[in-house]
């Protein structure tokens, strides 16, 4: 879905086509704790959802990011 990768690749400030599902922050420079907020926060009103603490802490890629919103039926 372009409209994920391109909300990431904005927040992390890295390449859109960069972003894949095993995208994290063992591999992204600029994805530390500030801006892992940061992209909390812009998921949440990009996709008008409520993350619980439990699937924040449980994210370590943009695959479970995926998981994660699918589990609230923004993502097919």
């Amino acid at each position: 879905m372009n409209k994920l990768e391109n909300l990431i690749a904005r927040v992390l400030d890295v390449e859109v086509a960069s972003v894949s599902n095993n995208t994290s922050p063992d591999n992204v420079e600029n994805w530390d704790s500030f801006n892992g907020l940061v992209l909390v926060t812009e998921l949440e009103k990009k996709f008008k959802v409520k993350f619980t603490v439990e699937e924040i802490i449980s994210v370590k890629n943009v695959g479970d990011i995926r998981r994660v919103l699918k589990k609230h039926g923004v993502l097919t």
